[in-house]
């Protein structure tokens, strides 16, 4: 699958998603255009998945018409996310058309 990678997305998160081509929105250009124009840009460059650290995008976004996946971690620790990495992995193996995924990141004390 073609999975783009959001500002904020832990970039060592890459080397764990080796059967998938990776890039980031700042490797295509992307970094500064708003979050709509990013899902746009994303499906007409056939990303197949965007994983963000936006918590927010589904309240600022009618994500109903797109033709992308979405998986949200809930932070951008790299820390904290690595401790979930199976979870995350399965969120994007498993991710679908038009699909919505949270992944919960606990807080590590």
């Amino acid at each position: 699958m073609r999975v783009l990678f959001d500002q904020g997305t832990p970039v060592p998160l890459r080397h764990h998603l080796s059967e998938h081509r990776v890039s980031t929105a700042h490797e295509m250009g992307w970094s500064n255009i708003e979050n709509g124009e990013l899902l746009r840009q994303a499906e007409n460059h056939g990303f197949e998945v965007l994983v963000t650290t936006d918590t927010n995008l589904k309240h600022q976004q009618n994500l109903a018409s797109r033709r992308i996946a979405i998986v949200v971690l809930g932070t951008t620790s790299w820390p904290r996310i690595r401790r979930v990495l199976p979870d995350i992995l399965n969120a994007i193996d498993n991710a679908h058309f038009e699909g919505y995924t949270e992944v919960p990141v606990p807080y590590i004390r």
